[in-house]
C-alpha cells in the first residue's frame, strides 16, 4: 500500500482501530503475563513452605 501521510497510514484504510487495537492488546498481554507468572511462582514457593513447616511441627 502506499499511503499519503501519517494519517493515512495509522488509518490502515479504515482498519486502523482494529490493527492498532490487536498490537496494544498484545502488547499488554505480554507486558503483564511476566508479572502474573512471577506472581503465582511466589505464592507456589509460600504454599510450598507452609507445607513443609507444618509437616515439620507435626513430626
Amino acid at each position: 500500500m502506499n499511503w499519503n501521510s501519517p494519517a493515512e497510514f495509522f488509518a490502515m484504510g479504515g482498519y486502523g482501530f482494529y490493527v492498532w487495537g490487536s498490537f496494544g492488546v498484545t502488547t499488554l498481554a505480554l507486558l503483564i503475563e511476566p508479572l502474573l507468572i512471577g506472581k503465582r511462582q511466589s505464592e507456589a514457593v509460600k504454599s510450598l513452605q507452609r507445607e513443609l513447616s507444618a509437616k515439620e511441627r507435626s513430626q
